[in-house]
């Protein structure tokens, strides 16, 4: 029988270093601006009356999307499915996650892996 022992510099660091962190905001940073200059101007103008950004926090890219008001809502919901195909190609794993405005409703969630349950929403 073999035993296997983890080195204390094998192991994951409990916490991250400013390195990390930095690190971390370059790559969101970097993914948020190829993913805007992708984006029509149809999708950039919608987009700039949004508070949004991408986070990699939890391991998962999520691309968050916080709506002024309901009917911004609605029109970030019908752009759902161009927005999620643009960033699947910058990130083949990733989430959108559309918030209404506070006490209006739940976000609404969907992975870019499953673009094809949306397809009829194109």
């Amino acid at each position: 029988m073999t035993n296997y022992f983890w080195q204390n510099e094998d192991s994951r660091p409990i916490q991250p270093t400013s390195a990390d962190i930095i690190l971390r905001q370059q790559l969101e940073y970097s993914i948020s601006k190829y993913f805007y200059e992708d984006c029509d101007r149809c999708i950039q103008k919608l987009l700039s009356s949004c508070r949004w950004y991408v986070t990699t926090h939890a391991n998962a890219l999520t691309l968050v999307i916080e709506c002024p008001d309901q009917v911004t809502n609605w029109r970030v919901l019908q752009k759902i499915v161009p927005m999620a195909t643009l960033l699947h190609k910058i990130v083949s794993s990733a989430k959108i996650r559309v918030c209404p405005p506070e006490s209006q409703g739940m976000p609404f969630e969907m992975r870019v892996d499953e673009l094809s349950v949306y397809k009829d929403w194109a």
